[in-house]
């Protein structure tokens, strides 16, 4: 719409300075001449817009015409524009609008900040995805944000630790992203529960509608039951003797998840780790191969001697 390009062109020439018809042309993806049009409606409208011709020429804004941020401090102004990964805002349809905002607060910033943002933009960014992120949501993921938004029932299919598959009618309340990881808060029955967003295998989206609880406050309630929610999902206990070599592996495998008990004189460390199941233990033991030794608990070595029995009847050569 052209109200919105002409707030779009004052905005790049607040944040940007003089630029020519051409570079705000391609910018808004529109011809020269509908640029020059622009500039003859907001001179029209009172804004304070110039253009001059010849080499140094282009379009300009008068340099005291600003909307101007008052009252913030250099600190509070670094925390508006730490340089940041959108992936998640784009995930649920906001990335254009963070993108947009962010140019509305740069040009409104006073002056004596405009010199200092780029060079705080280069130094600190925060990027809040794992390493390994899945970069197209699932299909239902419409669904979800829309039962979210609308306060509608979904049925759900959904899979649990132990890879058995439950059909779930669920009162959708929010959505979380942690480590780049989405999860559903929603009511089953009485009760609000955590759900993680890539064990859905199904979700169907109904009409029916549901009335949220008064009293329901989502930071509140995710500061909450964070602890509680980080124990059921690394429920499982075991405790390895680890190899030196081998320790920092662990615990920047899984940082926050185990305590050193003890090391003996060969620099082998006791470890008791927390995990989401024996099956994941059982991986990260496979791994260490020789570098470590099951402690605890004795099922977890029955279950590793028997794991170890099939994949050496599976892979030794077939007899003649």
């Amino acid at each position: 719409m052209r109200g919105d390009r002409l707030i779009s062109m004052v905005l790049l020439l607040q944040t940007r300075g003089k630029m020519t018809a051409a570079a705000l042309a391609s910018e808004l993806a529109v011809s020269r001449r509908t640029i020059l049009r622009d500039v003859e409606a907001l001179a029209l409208t009172g804004i304070p817009i110039y253009a001059e011709g010849g080499h140094a020429g282009g379009i300009a804004l008068d340099e005291h015409y600003r909307t101007t941020l008052t009252g913030l401090t250099e600190n509070e102004v670094r925390s508006l524009f730490i340089a940041s990964g959108t992936q998640l805002l784009h995930e649920v349809g906001l990335g254009a609008a963070a993108e947009s905002t962010l140019l509305k607060l740069t040009a409104a910033l006073p002056a004596r900040h405009q010199s200092a943002l780029e060079q705080f933009r280069q130094r600190l960014y925060i990027d809040p995805l794992w390493w390994w992120h899945e970069a197209q949501p699932p299909a239902f993921w419409a669904d979800l944000q829309t039962a979210v938004y609308e306060d509608r029932c979904i049925r759900a299919q959904y899979e649990n630790y132990n890879g058995e598959i439950a059909e779930r009618l669920l009162e959708p309340y929010s959505l979380v992203a942690k480590s780049g990881s989405w999860y559903l808060i929603a009511k089953r029955g009485d009760d609000l529960r955590t759900y993680r967003v890539s064990r859905f295998r199904g979700v169907t989206l109904l009409d029916t509608p549901f009335v949220r609880a008064a009293d329901f406050d989502l930071v509140a309630y995710w500061q909450e039951h964070l602890g509680e929610f980080v124990s059921h999902f690394s429920g499982y206990e075991f405790t390895l003797r680890v190899h030196p070599d081998r320790i920092q592996f662990v615990r920047w495998l899984m940082p926050g998840r185990g305590v050193t008990l003890a090391t003996d004189a060969h620099g082998w460390a006791l470890m008791r780790l927390q995990i989401d199941s024996s099956e994941m233990a059982k991986m990260l033991v496979f791994g260490l191969g020789g570098d470590c030794e099951i402690i605890d608990p004795p099922a977890l070595r029955a279950e590793l001697i028997a794991t170890c029995h099939t994949l050496l009847n599976r892979l030794a050569p077939a007899s003649d």
